[in-house]
């Protein structure tokens, strides 16, 4: 016991070179912390989630042009998605990335004729439109003047197989299935989860 309290003012007032190694030390312990935060942060970032920029009107009125949102990259490799879940996807064709929103997943029989979209045979609710569909009617007037489903773009009423039909809530100003057709599992890159820019329109995502 002696010894260790020599040893310990030995430290304190003989070895003046020793505090400078001990700040210099938990300095780069602090570091190593931080970049290892960083890392996991990117890693969670890349391999789980990412932020995304609407750009376009075809999902409003839920969702604006310089909106920033959370993609969860990692759902769709554990389930399906399913009805009404609001999607970011690849379109090849177009070169650039849609979001939409699932209104049919394999096997469903969808049909869009004017504001009634029917899906294997039964009109579905659609909440996030309701306000907007209203209005119009209420004006003896069609909120969705763009096109109807199945047309002469896509014949085929049945989503098929790894596949899913997509409408953007703008169904007047949106190019979705009804123009590009079904969207295959291996273009979606997630679900769109949460708003987080800007910041008076934080929110997760109803689906």
């Amino acid at each position: 016991m002696e010894h260790q309290v020599l040893s310990e003012q030995s430290v304190q007032s003989d070895s003046p070179q020793d505090p400078p190694k001990k700040q210099k030390s938990e300095t780069l312990e602090w570091l190593k912390a931080i970049v290892i935060a960083v890392v996991l942060v990117l890693l969670i970032r890349w391999l789980f989630f990412a932020p995304f920029i609407v750009d376009g009107p075809s999902m409003q009125p839920n969702f604006h042009t310089g909106e920033r949102i959370i993609v969860n990259k990692i759902i769709y490799d554990i389930r399906g998605p399913k009805h009404g879940e609001v999607v970011v996807f690849h379109v090849p064709s177009e070169g650039r990335d849609f979001i939409k929103r699932v209104i049919g997943v394999p096997g469903d029989t969808v049909k869009v004729e004017g504001d009634t979209v029917t899906v294997n045979g039964q009109g579905i609710e659609e909440k996030y439109i309701q306000d907007v569909l209203n209005e119009k009617h209420n004006n003896n007037e069609l909120y969705n003047t763009e096109a109807n489903f199945p047309n002469e773009q896509v014949t085929d009423d049945t989503v098929p197989e790894g596949y899913v039909f997509v409408l953007g809530d703008n169904r007047s100003n949106s190019t979705d299935s009804r123009r590009i057709g079904y969207v295959p599992y291996g273009d979606i890159i997630g679900r769109a989860d949460l708003v987080f820019w800007p910041l008076k329109d934080i929110e997760f995502i109803k689906h």
